[in-house]
């Protein structure tokens, strides 16, 4: 089995360019051209049976880097059977030509096997055209031979080396392809955050305070038309947040961000409490302990949190009901509560969607952990535990 793997082509012949055929080829009759003059010069034989001879013996060179250790054997063996019936046949160069591919086309020991074939015949025809000693003839054929092994296998290893760089700069630029394209699947995940927590937030405090409206109108119509300013300034805000938020996908990667605003931090939690008050759900605010370096994506997750959290509740349990916040600063992290106690008018929305989704995926990007269920008693509970290192573990 493994002598056939020798005699299987290198190359397929369907798929060499025209220019190799011509250069091998080429090389082919250089070699013949080298032989030609001692077959002349040869007295005892006529050249037109002579130089045929030659060709049939280095003609497969041609095809020698398709098929390389077949075209050396058939030079190997022709040029001995030729060279018994006339001396002047000596096809050196091309049995050179021939090592050389092999050792460019296979591993080294087969063109160290292939050498130690070679090396012999060739001292011998030297020994028997120039009439210089064996040891003398060796010496220069071995040059010769270690010449063409070397020249091979620099030009199998160059090669080699050349196909790996060529995987790797593709391997590169696929994983450069898949990182951008994870890059923009995180992107796009964000901005979805961003858009359900705004819209869902804006939209839910607009629809609870619309049937406050109604309800209060027949019998306070200044009442109502309060809170009709206060959807109106709802309405605004969601239209400004998302224009910011859609705004940030234009600006190029090196113009400065300070044209987009501030992103919402703790800061904003007590305008968020007083407007989702406003809205029907009386919420109330409890800070323990203080942290001056909570870093910014740690501020908008919490802030975001508690907006999904409130509006599940708006939404889910509509007027009447009442919630708590409950911020905890603990050594390297920071602790979230949002409770309510389930208590209000039933709403008509129905559906979570994925908001809880998003608020675990936040949490989970600051490396801390989201819980969120039914209470013991009433009401639904959600919790989160963000650390304040941004993630970082050690």
């Amino acid at each position: 089995m493994s002598t056939m793997r020798y005699l299987r082509p290198v190359e397929h012949p369907a798929d060499r360019s025209p220019g190799r055929w011509v250069f091998d080829t080429a090389v082919m009759m250089l070699a013949v051209a080298v032989a030609v003059p001692d077959i002349v010069e040869d007295p005892s034989h006529s050249p037109a049976i002579a130089i045929p001879a030659l060709l049939i013996v280095l003609a497969p060179l041609a095809i020698r880097r398709v098929f390389p250790t077949p075209v050396l054997a058939w030079v190997l063996i022709a040029s001995v059977v030729a060279g018994l019936w006339n001396e002047h046949i000596v096809a050196d160069l091309g049995l050179l030509i021939a090592l050389y591919t092999v050792a460019s086309a296979h591993a080294r020991r087969e063109a160290l096997v292939a050498a130690a074939f070679v090396g012999p015949v060739m001292v011998e025809v030297t020994v028997r055209m120039t009439g210089v000693t064996w040891w003398y003839a060796a010496i220069i054929v071995s040059g010769l031979v270690g010449a063409a092994v070397g020249l091979g296998l620099y030009s199998s290893t160059r090669r080699a080396y050349l196909a790996e760089l060529r995987d790797r700069a593709v391997h590169l630029e696929y994983e450069r392809d898949q990182q951008s394209a994870l890059a923009a699947a995180a992107e796009r995940a964000r901005i979805s955050r961003e858009m359900h927590d705004i819209v869902a937030h804006h939209l839910t405090v607009m629809i609870a305070l619309s049937e406050g409206a109604v309800a209060v109108s027949a019998v306070s119509p200044e009442r109502g038309i309060e809170v009709m300013r206060t959807v109106s300034a709802t309405g605004r805000r969601a239209l400004a947040d998302t224009r910011k938020l859609l705004g940030a996908l234009r600006v190029d990667e090196q113009e400065n961000d300070g044209g987009l605003g501030p992103v919402p931090d703790l800061a904003e939690l007590e305008v968020l409490i007083e407007r989702v008050s406003a809205a029907g759900l009386t919420t109330t605010l409890q800070v323990h302990g203080t942290s001056p370096d909570v870093p910014a994506a740690v501020q908008l997750t919490v802030y975001r949190l508690v907006q999904e959290a409130l509006t599940n509740t708006l939404k889910h349990c509509g007027p009447g009901a009442q919630a708590s916040v409950r911020l905890q600063h603990l050594p390297g992290e920071l602790r979230v509560d949002v409770d309510d106690d389930g208590a209000g008018a039933a709403a008509t929305l129905a559906g979570v969607g994925s908001g809880l989704i998003g608020m675990r995926e936040r949490v989970h990007a600051c490396g801390g952990d989201m819980h969120a269920g039914p209470r013991q008693s009433v009401g639904w509970s959600v919790s989160a535990r963000l650390r304040l290192d941004e993630g970082d573990t050690t």
